[in-house]
């Protein structure tokens, strides 16, 4: 199947079906697990933990070029993206883990919804939005397109967090695709 990125008019023609997204009680809709770079594996469950995040993820080993040592970022530990704003830029459910997030929720990220340090609860584990922006990269226009990219990043899209949150880990746990996501 040959992808065809969408154009800035069909992707703002998709907010209103974003903007309808849970504010309170949403869903983890997937979780993917980056063993290396490039590399995805889709979980029914996973493992939170407040040291290395989602356990088996190269997040900590993989480092972080906006630390003065190279060192993991500790507010960048875990990413969520929107389920649907992921749907909208991949067109398809198989194409989401192509955006690098760990977790795709059906939840209304946006700043206003859940400012930094918001804790989230799924599962057994609580997670905390923190400050650190999450924005699109050159891979994420590879693979969505140029205007995906301009579209996350507007300021609609990052009052929206379109392009999603970064977030760490407070509480380990466990985390399972459908559990709920609450606000705590």
């Amino acid at each position: 199947m040959e992808i065809i990125h969408l154009t800035m008019t069909e992707l703002e023609a998709g907010l209103d079906i974003i903007r309808q997204s849970p504010k309170n009680d949403g869903v983890l809709e997937m979780i993917v697990r980056r063993p290396s770079t490039d590399e995805r594996e889709l979980l029914d469950e996973g493992e939170l933990d407040t040291a290395v995040g989602l356990v088996g993820d190269n997040w900590k080993t993989r480092g972080s070029r906006h630390m003065p040592d190279g060192s993991a970022n500790p507010d960048a530990q875990l990413t969520l993206m929107n389920s649907r704003a992921a749907n909208l830029v991949a067109q398809s459910r198989d194409r989401w883990a192509l955006a690098g997030d760990q977790l795709y929720v059906d939840f209304d990220l946006s700043e206003e919804n859940i400012p930094p340090g918001t804790q989230l609860q799924i599962g057994e584990a609580i997670i905390e939005v923190t400050a650190q922006p999450h924005t699109g990269c050159k891979k994420f226009v590879a693979r969505f397109g140029m205007d995906a990219v301009k579209f996350v990043n507007s300021p609609q899209g990052k009052e929206l967090h379109l392009r999603g949150i970064n977030t760490k880990v407070v509480q380990g746990g466990t985390i399972s695709v459908g559990d709920a996501i609450i606000k705590i």
